[in-house]
């Protein structure tokens, strides 16, 4: 399997994740110990929407048109670093907490525990360093 198959599907994923962590956070909140703050959630969706939409522009654009170049490539990969960060933060909900009024985790229908979470921030921190070693060398 090429690299480029590679980012392509890693891209359809990363969409998949910021869609569904605002999905699962948008509402009362999701699982976890801890809140997530709005501000937070927002960053993550935000960043993540324009990061697809400029990471799709420079995957199809020509190369020789203003939307097809090296900056919109650069552009998208800070706003996929962006997304990766602000998610290993919507982490934080999960870490335990201590003390004689701590509470209990929250749990949803989505699944028992930590492991959805993990396994969709964890994939996306793999597939932006993927998208960056692309684009460094040059393979897409």
């Amino acid at each position: 399997m090429s690299i480029e198959v590679v980012v392509y599907i890693l891209t359809a994923l990363a969409a998949v994740v910021v869609v569904l962590t605002r999905v699962r956070l948008g509402g009362e909140g999701g699982a976890g110990r801890l809140e997530v703050g709005s501000a937070l959630l927002n960053l993550h969706t935000v960043a993540g929407t324009l990061a697809l939409a400029c990471w799709v522009v420079y995957l199809f654009a020509d190369e020789e048109t203003p939307l097809g170049g090296q900056v919109m490539g650069i552009v998208a990969i800070a706003l996929w670093w962006v997304t990766a960060l602000a998610g290993l933060l919507v982490l934080v909900r999960w870490l335990p907490s201590r003390g004689k009024h701590a509470t209990k985790a929250k749990e949803d229908s989505w699944s028992e525990g930590p492991g959805l979470s993990l396994l969709a921030h964890l994939g996306m921190l793999a597939g932006v360093l993927v998208f960056t070693y692309a684009y460094a060398a040059s393979l897409v």
